[in-house]
C-alpha cells in the first residue's frame, strides 16, 4: 500500500470514529496518542537514559492496536533543548519538555508552571540498606531459575521484555537481574504504581492531621452542599468509587485513546481542573470505576494541603517518604499547571520501588519511625466492594472475594499479597506471610495476563524462599 493510500485510510478511519463517537472525542485521538508517546519518550530518554528507539518499539508493541497508527507517527528527540516532539501526519502534535529534577511535562501552548526544585536536605535513610552497590546474584539455584524464567522471551509475540526483577526477603535483596542498559540506579516509569505513592502521601497527611478520609474531599469546585460531588470523600477517590464520568483507565490500547480520562492526561494543561469539573456518572460510593482522574484529584488535594506550592509537594514527598526509605533515584513529574501527575508519572529505580514495598511490609515504619498512620497498611490492602479486579485503597489486593483476587490465588499467589501495579507490566508486590517484596518492571501487554510472567515469578519465588533453611547464606 502506498503512503498516500495509508494517509487516506488513516483519515477515513478517524472520520468513521467521528461518526461513531462524536467529533469531539475523535478529534482527541491524535493528541492522546502523540501525547502518550511524547511523555514516555521524553521521560525514558532524559530521566532513565534509555535509547528512544528502544522505548518507542517496546512501548508501542505492548499496546494492542497501536500499529494502526504508530506507522504514521514521527518523533524528534532534541538532546540540546531536551525535548521531544511527536506528530501524526498533521492530525496531532505533542511536545514534552524535560527540566532537571522535575522530569518531563507535556506543553500545550500555555506555558509550563515554573517550579523550584527543593534542595536536598541530606536526611539520612532510616530504612536499613537493602544491598551493596553491586547487583545481587540469586542466592539459590531455584531463585536463579526463577529470574531466568522471568527474562526468557517466547519465540513469537507478544514479547515479555522484562527490564528488572528484584526479590527482597526480610528487608534484604536476595536476587536481582536487569535487562541490557538498565541497572540498580536506572529510574524507570512505574505508570500506575504512582497511584500507590499518592496513596502513601495521603497517608502521611492523615497522620499529620491535614486530611480526613471520610469527610467531604477538600476540592474547591465541590464545596457547595447542593453540588452532588460535595459528598465525595478522600476514601472514595482512593478506592475509585467517587463516581466521576471520566470512563476507564484499565486498558492500555488504541481503544483507550477515546476515553475522556485520556483527554485529561494528554490534552489538558491543568489535569486536576479538568477532572474536578467532570460531572457525576454515579452516586459517590455506589459504583467502582478505576480511572486516573481520581489520583489526579488526590494529587491536587495534597498540593493544597501543603499550601498550594508545587515545590512544597516535592519537599513533602522527599522529606516524609523518599529520604527516610533511602529512595535516591526518584522523579515525580508534573502537569503544565504544576500539580504532580499522580496517576502514572513517577520514575524510580527498581531498588527504590522495592524500598517502597518494604515500607508496607514493615507496617508503615522505617527505622523505628512511623511514616504511615497506624493501621494504614491494613486499610490500603482492604478490599473495595464490587472492584472485580481486586483493589483496595491505592493498592491492588488479594483480600476479599473478587474475581481478580481469586484468579491470582488460583495462579499461586498467597492470599495476603497486595501490590502496586502499573500498566504494561509494572509490579511492586508485598507478601507479609513470606516476608517478601518482589518488583518486576518491563514492557508487556496487559492481555493475556500470563504474558508478563509475573504469575510464574511469584509462584517460583515463594517456592524458592519458603524454606528458610535454603536461604541460610542470604544474610
Amino acid at each position: 500500500m502506498t503512503r498516500r493510500r495509508m494517509i487516506i485510510l488513516l483519515t477515513s478511519t478517524f472520520a468513521f470514529i467521528g461518526l461513531a463517537l462524536g467529533a469531539a472525542r475523535a478529534r482527541d485521538v491524535p493528541k492522546v496518542a502523540t501525547g502518550f508517546i511524547a511523555e514516555v519518550l521524553c521521560s525514558e530518554t532524559f530521566v532513565s537514559g534509555l535509547d528512544p528507539r528502544r522505548t518507542f518499539t517496546e512501548t508501542t508493541d505492548a499496546m494492542p492496536g497501536s500499529s494502526l497508527i504508530t506507522w504514521a507517527m514521527d518523533y524528534q528527540v532534541n538532546r540540546t533543548r531536551k525535548d521531544v516532539t511527536v506528530t501524526l501526519f498533521g492530525l496531532g502534535r505533542s511536545h514534552a519538555v524535560y527540566r532537571e529534577g522535575l522530569g518531563c511535562t507535556l506543553e500545550h501552548g500555555e506555558g509550563i508552571a515554573d517550579v523550584a526544585v527543593p534542595a536536598d536536605d541530606r536526611q539520612p535513610a532510616l530504612l536499613p540498606e537493602i544491598a551493596g552497590p553491586s547487583t545481587v546474584a540469586p542466592q539459590s539455584a531455584q531463585l536463579a531459575a526463577a529470574l531466568d524464567r522471568a527474562f526468557a522471551e517466547p519465540e513469537q509475540p507478544p514479547y515479555r521484555r522484562t527490564r528488572a526483577v528484584i526479590v527482597m526477603k526480610e528487608g534484604r535483596i536476595i536476587a536481582e537481574h536487569y535487562a541490557d542498559g538498565v541497572g540498580p540506579q536506572t529510574p524507570l516509569l512505574g505508570f500506575s504504581m504512582t497511584k500507590s505513592v499518592i496513596s502513601a502521601l495521603v497517608g502521611v497527611l492523615v497522620r499529620q492531621g491535614k486530611l480526613t478520609l471520610d469527610a467531604p474531599a477538600p476540592v474547591a469546585a465541590w464545596q457547595d452542599p447542593d453540588d452532588p460531588r460535595h459528598a465525595i470523600t478522600v476514601d472514595q477517590l482512593l478506592r475509585h468509587t467517587a463516581g466521576l464520568a471520566l470512563a476507564s483507565s484499565l486498558q492500555a490500547s488504541l481503544g483507550s485513546a477515546f476515553e475522556p480520562v485520556n483527554r485529561m492526561k494528554f490534552a489538558e494543561h491543568d489535569m486536576a481542573a479538568y477532572a474536578e469539573r467532570t460531572p457525576l456518572e454515579t452516586a459517590p460510593g455506589a459504583v467502582w470505576n478505576y480511572h486516573d482522574g481520581n489520583s489526579i484529584i488526590l494529587a491536587h488535594i495534597i498540593r493544597n494541603a501543603v499550601g498550594g506550592n508545587p515545590s512544597d509537594v516535592l519537599r513533602l514527598a522527599h522529606r516524609e517518604l523518599f529520604a527516610p526509605l533511602g529512595m535516591r533515584h526518584v522523579t515525580l513529574q508534573l502537569d503544565g499547571a504544576g500539580t504532580v501527575e499522580g496517576s502514572s508519572e513517577m520514575l524510580a529505580s527498581a531498588r527504590d520501588w522495592a524500598r517502597f514495598g518494604q515500607l508496607y511490609l514493615n507496617d508503615g515504619m522505617a527505622g523505628g519511625r512511623r511514616i504511615l498512620p497506624e493501621g494504614w497498611v491494613g486499610y490500603s490492602a482492604s478490599a473495595t466492594p464490587n472492584a472485580w479486579v481486586g483493589i483496595g485503597a491505592g493498592f491492588w489486593t488479594n483480600q476479599g472475594d473478587s474475581f481478580g483476587a481469586n484468579f491470582r490465588i488460583d495462579h499461586g499467589w498467597p492470599r495476603d499479597a497486595f501490590f502496586a501495579k502499573g500498566t504494561i507490566g509494572q509490579y511492586a508486590i508485598v507478601i507479609p506471610s513470606e516476608r517478601l517484596v518482589i518488583v518486576r518492571l518491563g514492557r508487556s501487554p496487559n492481555w493475556p495476563p500470563e504474558v508478563d510472567g509475573v504469575f510464574d515469578l511469584v509462584r517460583d519465588v515463594v517456592a524458592a524462599t519458603h524454606d528458610k533453611s535454603k536461604m541460610a547464606g542470604a544474610n
